[in-house]
């Protein structure tokens, strides 16, 4: 079974992309935050430009073309804006508060227009 895993890598990989564990969001005044935590797995398949120079073993802070490159799903505004070195496969995002209520309230909006809640009128 390991052999087989070990000659299709790609297939590996969305094992442990299913494995990436979201929390749930808190919030301060200004920002709302989340953390995801990579399985250790995929952590070590990254490629080496996406780790500090200082071979500390620590992900720099990653775009999010890098991260969502490698199996991170989340919604748009999401910043990766920390790494804590002691859990190199845990990575601290944050987003502005005021875009999370703008795309609630966007959802919303859509929801009520599909349920035909919406006036369609035209003047």
């Amino acid at each position: 079974m390991a052999e087989v895993a070990s000659q299709n890598p790609g297939k590996q990989m969305e094992d442990y992309i299913e494995k990436i564990h979201y929390s749930d969001r808190y919030t301060d005044d200004e920002w709302e935050y989340r953390h995801v935590i990579l399985p250790k797995p995929l952590l070590k398949m990254l490629p080496k430009p996406y780790f500090m120079d200082d071979d500390s073993g620590c992900l720099r802070l990653l775009t999010e073309a890098e991260w969502r490159g490698i199996g991170i799903q989340q919604s748009l505004g999401w910043i990766h804006y920390e790494v804590h070195a002691p859990e190199p496969h845990v990575l601290l995002f944050r987003r502005p508060k005021h875009l999370a209520n703008q795309q609630q309230q966007l959802l919303l909006q859509q929801q009520h227009m599909l349920n035909g809640k919406k006036d369609g009128r035209r003047k």
